[in-house]
């Protein structure tokens, strides 16, 4: 069974079709979702997804493009929900240069309240980082050395000294739709770097849908195109990927429930005949 490490099920977009979506997401393998939070109303709705829903499990967060809207208190509140037993993760948080809703310092302040409250709760930290290499880069791996605190990069799409420093700090590596575009070259170089130990996927969805669904809502179901598009990149058969992803999840989040594998077994994209994706 493969796992979504990083999906908005809470999303608007699926708010007509949920249990639809997660029909298909296990008729395709899926065996456990994890609901990233963004705000502080989207983190309390992953948590009630994961309350309702056996296969999502739940991470609480503020990404830093919505830091400067929390509400007095928000932190406070976020703390208490992230020891609910069906979170999983803290996050997303991180750094974000690109769109700078919230100013640089106060980003980084509420970054460090974020890896703070991971290594209080001893869980993994979801990091986001858009245009913001060097300043993430130079903040995790000293994290990491002085607190033995864990996490992924979320949607990998950093540079190699990004990298480096990731794997330095003992992060997982995940990667998402854009691993299937076409204008994915140095990204797909610099995934073939990543050792097998360290690779996990996600669809960040409804974002991001990979080839051949570029431009349309992406859905959980739709992770085994970005998986074997990553195994092609290793050399393994997808089958061997979704197993080696799954183990890697289940390590970076230790509570994660997954679903036992029922799927017959596959080596090749086609054959594992994802929902709504022709051949």
């Amino acid at each position: 069974m493969l796992v979504d490490t990083h999906a908005h099920l809470m999303d608007s977009a699926f708010g007509d079709d949920l249990p639809e979506v997660l029909r298909r997401a296990e008729d395709a393998g899926v065996g456990a979702i994890v609901c990233v939070g963004y705000d502080e109303d989207s983190s309390r709705e992953a948590v009630r997804l994961a309350e309702v829903y056996p296969p999502i499990a739940a991470a609480v967060g503020i990404h830093p493009n919505y830091a400067a809207a929390a509400s007095p208190g928000a932190f406070d509140r976020l703390r208490r929900l992230a020891r609910h037993p069906r979170v999983v993760g803290i996050g997303e948080t991180g750094l974000d240069n690109y769109r700078q809703h919230t100013p640089r310092s106060l980003q980084r302040d509420w970054f460090r309240r974020h890896l703070d409250l991971a290594v209080e709760l001893s869980l993994p930290v979801i990091v986001h980082n858009r245009e913001a290499d060097d300043e993430v880069a130079e903040i995790l791996p000293d994290w990491a050395e002085e607190t033995g605190g864990s996490g992924v990069l979320h949607c990998f799409s950093g540079g190699p000294s990004m990298l480096e420093a990731g794997l330095r700090a003992g992060f997982l590596v995940s990667f998402a739709g854009p691993l299937t575009f076409k204008n994915s070259g140095a990204l797909a170089e610099l995934a073939q770097r990543v050792p097998l130990d360290r690779l996990v996927v996600e669809t960040d969805c409804p974002y991001l849908a990979p080839v051949p669904r570029r431009g349309q809502r992406n859905e959980p179901s739709l992770i085994r195109l970005t998986a074997a598009r990553l195994a092609e990149l290793h050399g393994l058969t997808a089958q061997t990927m979704a197993r080696v992803t799954s183990e890697n999840a289940s390590r970076l989040f230790p509570t994660l429930m997954i679903a036992p594998d029922t799927a017959d077994e596959a080596d090749t994209l086609s054959d594992w005949n994802v929902p709504g994706v022709a051949e």
